[in-house]
């Protein structure tokens, strides 16, 4: 697991967008307010801005080094690499949870998952890189739906969740069906995966 020590201080660099906590208004403010401190910055280089990009994917995902390397290995090797990585990594059970509202934030997601309270195809999972496909059903495990983890989820709870298009929830069974495989749009991932190839490719 990803152990982060400064999220702030990391997200000052990369972006609000890279963890849950930092997407806030004050946080904005304060970004704002630094930016006008600092009118006059020196354009970093090429590698640099690799290096931030790379670094945008793995925190936001919660990935290891290792881990994005592998995952951007395995992506080269297809037709697509930016839509393969994009759908990689939207498709680890942890992120499942994230996106279908049954978990807070991924790390909350992979959490869950490492502590056995999913079961995919009524199989138990116990590793958040497990990679669902169209077809599968997520649910929470009968012994785990009494966990506080759980207990507040419900469909009037869920009102107003932002559930992407790929995925089929029902916080009252607590299920989560995968109907399709996620669409890529760089400007709505807000990731520039084509540089992160670009740092690996050196």
């Amino acid at each position: 697991m990803l152990i982060i020590k400064s999220k702030y201080r990391i997200a000052r660099r990369l972006g609000a967008g890279v963890f849950d906590q930092t997407q806030t208004q004050k946080f904005a403010m304060r970004q704002a307010q630094r930016a006008e401190k600092n009118v006059r910055s020196r354009a970093s280089s090429d590698y640099g801005h690799q290096l931030i990009e790379k670094q945008k994917v793995r925190f936001t995902y919660g990935l290891s080094e290792r881990h994005l390397a592998n995952y951007v290995k395995d992506a080269t090797k297809t037709k697509h690499p930016p839509v393969t990585l994009h759908r990689a990594l939207e498709m680890r059970a942890d992120n499942v949870l994230y996106r279908a509202g049954f978990a807070p934030t991924r790390r909350a997601g992979r959490q869950a998952v490492s502590h056995g309270h999913v079961v995919v195809n009524g199989t138990r999972i116990t590793s958040p890189s497990y990679r669902v496909r169209v077809g599968d059903t997520l649910t929470i495990r009968e012994g785990s739906r009494k966990s506080p983890l759980f207990a507040g989820l419900s469909e009037k709870n869920m009102e107003g969740q932002n559930i992407p298009s790929w995925l089929e929830t029902d916080p009252n069974l607590l299920t989560i069906k995968i109907v399709k495989e996620p669409e890529f749009s760089a400007t709505e991932t807000g990731l520039d995966y084509a540089t992160v190839f670009e740092f690996y490719s050196r």
